[in-house]
């Protein structure tokens, strides 16, 4: 048993981390009654830049790396993040060391009236500053009109309820946190929107030196998850090259073990989207390697290097 009585969780401060935040305290607090857990709340520059597209901004790291950097100066000691804003490469004494079971990693539809997104006409708003999502439906609904939309899961439902959008996506696993599922039109099947990287999966970052909080959260770590996210993140990773360009990748364990992988790169405009499928009972790390390298033969790569030569990375 570790010798730690008090533990400090960094934590964003909007309404879904700080959720995220409270229920890694709860279940803290109920495994270990005598630790003590506070949360600590950090700005980020993702939270402080809101009038521009995060695919802009540009760099990586936009939402955890303030919270990094308190790990690594010691004034806390758990970082608790949304794994899909985790960057591949993490610094020097830091990771990811518990990855706690996963939520629903499905995106979510909201409109006005509950018109499906399907049968919304042509024209219809739709808000959302995913590349990944935009380039997706501009592929299979090339009529409806795309719109950024930056803002907290609060602030984006008051844009669309004001009728700035006709429209909005949202990850689901947020809306589901914060109690807002009843409010959803459609859950969108992966076949439409292939979700984010590691979306719905929390991400546990500690200093690998701190043995005593390790040992406190290691409870938390679901393995299954954890395959998948590492399937998901290699494949990223492989790809990516600090270029904002539309990736996604969803994987699923299945009881046997066997790790199945669907992969995709896309232009932008939707005009190509490139997506692969693969399975393997070996390394989830390596799935993810040789299906990005899959992709990159079949014209991920020229979509990647039209992305440098137009300046958007």
């Amino acid at each position: 048993m570790t010798a730690k009585q008090k533990l400090i969780i960094g934590s964003r401060g909007s309404a879904l981390a700080r959720w995220q935040a409270e229920w890694v305290k709860g279940r803290l607090t109920a495994a270990h009654p005598e630790l003590e857990v506070t949360i600590e709340l950090i700005k980020t520059k993702g939270d402080k830049i809101l009038d521009v597209p995060l695919a802009k901004v540009g760099g990586k790291g936009l939402f955890v790396k303030e919270i990094e950097d308190a790990l690594l100066d010691g004034r806390i000691d758990l970082a608790v993040h949304s794994m899909k804003d985790v960057p591949t490469e993490l610094p020097p004494g830091l990771g990811i060391t518990v990855i706690p079971e996963r939520e629903d990693p499905r995106d979510a539809f909201f409109s006005h009236d509950g018109t499906p997104l399907a049968q919304l006409p042509a024209g219809s708003i739709i808000g959302t500053s995913s590349l990944r999502r935009r380039s997706q439906l501009k592929h299979r609904f090339p009529a409806l009109a795309l719109k950024d939309l930056r803002g907290n899961v609060d602030t984006r439902l008051k844009k669309l309820a004001n009728h700035e959008y006709d429209g909005i996506i949202l990850a689901y696993a947020g809306v589901k946190r914060l109690g807002l599922d009843g409010r959803v039109t459609e859950v969108l099947p992966v076949s439409l929107s292939l979700p984010a990287i590691a979306q719905g999966a929390l991400g546990l970052e500690t200093r690998l030196d701190d043995r005593d909080t390790y040992e406190l959260i290691a409870f938390l770590h679901h393995q299954p998850t954890s395959v998948a996210v590492t399937a998901e993140r290699a494949f990223l990773r492989t790809l990516e090259g600090g270029c904002q360009v539309p990736i996604a990748a969803h994987a699923t364990l299945d009881d046997d073990g066997l790790v199945t992988l669907t992969g995709l790169v896309a232009r932008e405009d939707g005009s190509l989207v490139l997506q692969e499928t693969a399975s393997s009972h070996q390394d989830p790390d390596e799935l993810g390697t040789s299906l990005a390298n899959q992709l990159l033969e079949r014209g991920a790569r020229e979509i990647l290097r039209e992305c440098y030569e137009s300046g958007s990375h």
